[in-house]
């Protein structure tokens, strides 16, 4: 079961998978692939309140439908870090934006969450154009894992929204008629932090949804931003070094635990 942490910011580990078949940097050694995501997962366990998976060394993605190979894969993958996640919730964002194939993850190994990038609205990519599906994901979701919460993306990074809608309007949507659980805040690219000021115009759009930042937190702008935060999703400041190509580092994950611990939740 996903849930936040009731007197502290939530810590969510991220789990960058190395690519697999079929993607054009796969090493060709699926069991080497495993073996990392064990051991990221078990650094990020050490201090994280969750952890998700993501298929993150895929580039190029598929825009919205990823090949069998790649949700068999992912399903190994999921199966691996939730054996070493000491029983935290694992959840999975299948990149760029199958949010089906997520949901078929949920249901065949139990994950208790998903990531969607675009789940309202439409956004022009790199990817080309992603388009939300949220009237099929959430009847979807109902059919096969009912409990899995969805945690969805309001104006994604590596994004620019088809329409004029302001930051605002885009969070009311996705969650009032999106019916997101819990929605997420970005930068404009991986390891960019969002604004301040951003962050709060999604808190005060939708008063009472849980907020989480979904990329670029660091030690030095966390307690800025989680003022107007519920938690964060981390990966690259988990890294060695802080770079995204490295393992997870053991003392990044509970030096970041403890400035969470710090923190407390929001008022």
């Amino acid at each position: 079961m996903f849930a936040l942490p009731p007197d502290r910011p939530a810590l969510i580990g991220v789990v960058h998978l190395a690519a697999t078949p079929g993607s054009p940097r796969f090493a060709g050694d699926v069991r080497a692939l495993l073996d990392r995501a064990r051991a990221d997962a078990r650094a990020l366990a050490s201090g994280c309140d969750a952890l998700i998976v993501e298929n993150f060394g895929d580039t190029p993605f598929f825009a919205e439908v990823v090949p069998s190979e790649t949700i068999a894969t992912l399903a190994l993958a999921l199966d691996a870090v939730r054996t070493v996640a000491g029983g935290l919730p694992v959840g999975i964002n299948v990149l760029r934006n199958d949010a089906r194939a997520a949901l078929g993850l949920c249901a065949a190994t139990g994950a208790s969450f998903l990531r969607v990038n675009v789940h309202t609205g439409a956004a022009v990519t790199d990817q080309g154009l992603v388009q939300g599906r949220a009237a099929d994901t959430l009847r979807e979701r109902a059919r096969l894992c009912p409990g899995a919460a969805l945690l969805a993306d309001v104006h994604v990074k590596h994004a620019t929204p088809l329409s004029r809608e302001s930051l605002h309007d885009a969070a009311r949507d996705t969650r009032l008629r999106g019916l997101a659980d819990v929605l997420i805040v970005s930068g404009v690219a991986t390891g960019s932090a969002p604004a301040v000021a951003a962050v709060r115009e999604v808190r005060d759009a939708v008063p009472g949804t849980p907020i989480l930042l979904g990329s670029g937190l660091r030690e030095d702008n966390a307690a800025a931003l989680l003022a107007h935060a519920d938690g964060a999703i981390v990966g690259t400041a988990l890294k060695r070094d802080g770079d995204v190509a490295q393992l997870v580092d053991v003392d990044r994950v509970r030096a970041m635990r403890r400035l969470f611990e710090s923190l407390g939740r929001r008022a």
